[in-house]
């Protein structure tokens, strides 16, 4: 898999957009669209929704590309273990767990 910003080029360039026209698009300079196709500068979470959009693609897919590049960037920049990835998934299903038996309240 490519990191989040190949994914954003690639996915630009099948909509023929310069980096200057889709930079208007989603309201930021060429330069910063460079940075961020290049891996040297994270797109701004804010930006996902319209993101998908534009791409007209599924935005929780957008998202969880976003994050999951993110994690893993950090977790490569912090030399952590091939183990975090298995720690991060149960953490996710606790925090899920958690979150779901608060929902249920009987009366």
């Amino acid at each position: 898999m490519a990191s989040f910003g190949k994914f954003i080029k690639a996915e630009r360039e099948k909509k023929g957009w310069s980096q200057t026209e889709f930079g208007a698009k989603i309201k930021i300079n060429t330069p910063a669209v460079s940075r961020i196709e290049n891996d040297r500068k994270m797109l701004s979470i804010s930006k996902i929704e319209l993101l998908a959009t534009l791409f007209e693609l599924n935005y929780n897919t957008i998202k969880d590309l976003y994050f999951a590049d993110k994690f893993a960037k950090e977790a490569y920049e912090y030399k952590c273990s091939e183990k975090v990835f298995s720690v991060a998934e149960s953490q996710t299903n606790y925090l899920r767990e958690i979150n779901a038996k608060q929902g249920k309240i009987k009366f």
